[in-house]
């Protein structure tokens, strides 16, 4: 470990996140894709689409993939397809993306926040125990809201930065309940629970997001549907196409969730190499543990601990820091990019007020929000930009 860069010594840049090594290697193959799909003009739910649908299906050790137009839509059309709206209610952490609560209001349903785990920021089969048994009860077989009186449906656990949930203990208190399962996969396609299980595989519909900065990121928004249940899989594919079968003809009232063919093109290009990436981002980890570990911060700063087991795929890598704020202050200022994943839980900002929720609420999401900081992770990251974000972490602390 080398001593913390002094004050004004040669600065680095390294970038939150820089797609372009990425991108060059792979540059005449994706052209060669794209160019095939404009000679074809067949830009809608084509052979491409098909392709990638197969491939993810299998990759996520699911019998059915649906291509959609994001991440945010796998969640809107899931819910819809499980018949989840007005009066109903659906578990889920108020520390994500927005997206996860968005969609349940969207739907008309209630998202029911539970509180997350402070090490692996997910929630855990205890923490949704705990709800259930201080906030719900059993109504004939139904499991309802005893505030609300309305009706929980369904559970959806986020794996958050890469890590999965506990599905096994998850799972098992969905059935107890008779509770839908979505997994709000958009940040771990390819994470494994230890068991052989991967993400998405262990619900009834798991989701997932191609956003650019994702593992396996597309050239714009796109995402997908994963599920073992052939019913399920072709009322998604029926809703992502405003509800109809036949062309007019509509059973359902779906959207236009379509993924994009030239979008399917480029992520079948990339898919080759998710696993290789995912490799270089877990590599990249170990190098930041080991780094933070030699530097001797002590519990100014705490790194992202792995449960035993599980293959923790790195979409972020984020610290708990103390002082985070000047400490991400810092680090810009010496070229380093962070992200603050997520600055105001969703049980506090102001769309969700009619929830009736107030700060102390969710005492480890407030907290997260208050202490973690996201550092570069990206596969294509040297040992020495590595080390250089250590040093300069280390070097914020030491000075006071």
């Amino acid at each position: 470990m080398s001593a913390p860069q002094p004050q004004g010594s040669a600065r680095m840049r390294v970038p939150l996140l820089d797609l372009k090594p990425q991108y060059q290697p792979l540059r005449e193959e994706i052209l060669a894709a794209i160019e095939q799909v404009c000679a074809s003009q067949r830009f809608i739910l084509g052979p491409a689409v098909k392709e990638l649908e197969s491939r993810i299906a299998e990759y996520c050790q699911c019998g059915h993939g649906i291509g959609v137009s994001s991440g945010t839509d796998a969640l809107l059309v899931a819910l819809m397809a499980l018949e989840i709206g007005p009066g109903d209610e659906v578990i889920t952490s108020p520390y994500t993306f927005f997206a996860t609560g968005g969609t349940i209001a969207r739907c008309g349903a209630r998202p029911l926040f539970c509180d997350i785990d402070p090490a692996t920021f997910n929630i855990t089969p205890r923490s949704v125990e705990r709800l259930i048994e201080s906030q719900c009860e059993l109504r004939g077989t139904r499991l309802v809201n005893r505030a609300s009186g309305s009706a929980v449906k369904a559970l959806m656990p986020v794996h958050l930065y890469g890590q999965m949930a506990d599905m096994e203990g998850l799972g098992a208190i969905a059935r107890r309940y008779a509770l839908h399962v979505i997994e709000d996969a958009a940040q771990a396609i390819g994470a494994d629970d230890g068991h052989g299980h991967r993400a998405g595989s262990r619900s009834d519909i798991g989701c997932l997001s191609f956003f650019p900065t994702k593992n396996l990121g597309a050239f714009g928004d796109a995402g997908m549907c994963v599920t073992n249940d052939p019913r399920l899989a072709e009322r998604l594919e029926v809703l992502r196409v405003h509800g109809g079968r036949a062309k007019y003809y509509h059973a359902l009232i779906g959207g236009n969730f379509r993924i994009d063919e030239l979008q399917a093109a480029v992520l079948n290009v990339k898919l080759k190499h998710l696993d290789t990436w995912s490799a270089g981002r877990q590599a990249n980890a170990a190098c930041y543990d080991r780094a933070f570990a030699a530097a001797g911060l002590g519990p100014a700063v705490q790194t992202p601990p792995t449960a035993a087991g599980l293959r923790h795929i790195y979409n972020q890598y984020v610290i708990r820091a103390r002082e985070r704020d000047g400490l991400r202050a810092h680090l810009a200022d010496r070229g380093v990019g962070t992200e603050i994943y997520y600055p105001l839980p969703l049980h506090l900002q102001q769309c969700f007020a009619y929830l009736g929720h107030r700060a102390g609420d969710f005492p480890e999401s407030e907290r997260a929000a208050q202490e973690t900081l996201a550092l570069p992770i990206y596969p294509e990251l040297e040992g020495g930009q590595l080390q250089y974000v250590v040093d300069c972490v280390a070097e914020f602390y030491l000075q006071r």
